[in-house]
């Protein structure tokens, strides 16, 4: 039996998908799923998380925390001894998204043992299944990765396998801030390939990055999805609102056939863990739902994914 802290909600899933959730000691303040995450004390603490801002003061202020601290985040370092982990599951990929590794490494230095501090870093989807493989073999539990792997792998050779068969490609931007606009990175474009879609401004396998907003309209999307960092689908909503402000957003084609979409972000797009497969068929049902019926929202109760535009 080990002790386990996440510092991450994707971590938090695939320790919980792993059949681990029972040796995790404490999350962090943003982990909410399985539900039993919320039963764990929480080590993370960010002073804008739950805040009430407008995405462009989200977005100064976590520029200005980065430049004057190095971090938006604190970890509760009394609780964290207290709680005596020998595995601490982080991450260096993303700043904003969690507690710096190096934080986090100096820290655990300093603690008994020294725990094991475990790196996920995901950039595609191979690099997603690789993270489950390492906290299981973290964890004395590697043929639990495997089985997980194989069955979420099916998932997404069943999407592939059908969209190669779907000629048009439609155009779509997946969006990842509205304010300033950010397009996707990482594995959010292969999952777009994958589904049957063609995002140019999509970075694939790199850190998402601020764009223009004459890029967007040169670029004339056919849909348009919101997977603001972080957000679920009543905040992605109350983005949108600034966004049909932007100069000439009716004319993008995507408005005018009524092919914008909100999605529930916070829990599958920017959550590099099992769910990530999820966003895949939601992104297959949004982009061809004759060829994918069986991924179609399921009504007005679905929280993943909302048609707005």
């Amino acid at each position: 039996m080990h002790r386990i802290v996440s510092l991450l909600p994707a971590a938090t899933e695939i320790a919980a998908a792993l059949g681990l959730m029972d040796q995790v000691v404490g999350v962090s303040h943003e982990c909410d799923f399985p539900t039993e995450a919320n039963e764990r004390p929480r080590v993370t603490r960010c002073a804008v998380h739950g805040a009430e801002l407008a995405s462009r003061e989200v977005d100064e202020w976590v520029r200005r925390a980065l430049h004057d601290n190095g971090s938006i985040y604190t970890i509760d370092e009394p609780l964290l001894r207290k709680l005596q982990p020998d595995v601490i599951l982080t991450q260096k990929l993303c700043d904003v998204c969690a507690v710096g590794y190096g934080t986090v490494a100096k820290l655990a230095q300093t603690l008994p043992g020294p725990p094991r501090v475990v790196n996920l870093e995901p950039t595609s989807l191979a690099d997603i299944f690789d993270d489950i493989r390492r906290v299981a073999e973290t964890c004395d539990v590697p043929e639990r990765a495997e089985k997980l792997i194989e069955n979420l792998s099916e998932r997404v050779e069943n999407v592939r396998e059908r969209s190669t068969r779907i000629l048009d490609r439609a155009r779509c931007f997946l969006m990842e801030w509205v304010d300033p606009p950010f397009s996707s990175g990482h594995w959010g474009p292969e999952l777009i390939e994958i589904a049957g879609g063609y995002d140019s401004l999509g970075r694939k396998h790199q850190p998402s990055a601020q764009i223009d907003w004459q890029q967007v309209l040169d670029a004339r999307p056919e849909i348009i999805v919101l997977a603001l960092c972080g957000y679920d689908t009543d905040r992605a909503r109350h983005d949108y609102e600034l966004l049909r402000r932007f100069p000439d957003f009716g004319s993008i084609p995507a408005v005018e056939r009524g092919q914008v979409y909100v999605v529930n972000a916070s829990a599958y797009f920017a959550r590099p863990g099992p769910r990530i497969v999820d966003s895949l068929e939601i992104l297959a049902a949004i982009f061809h739902p004759t060829e994918f019926p069986e991924f179609v929202s399921r009504g007005p109760d679905d929280r993943r994914v909302v048609r707005i535009g």
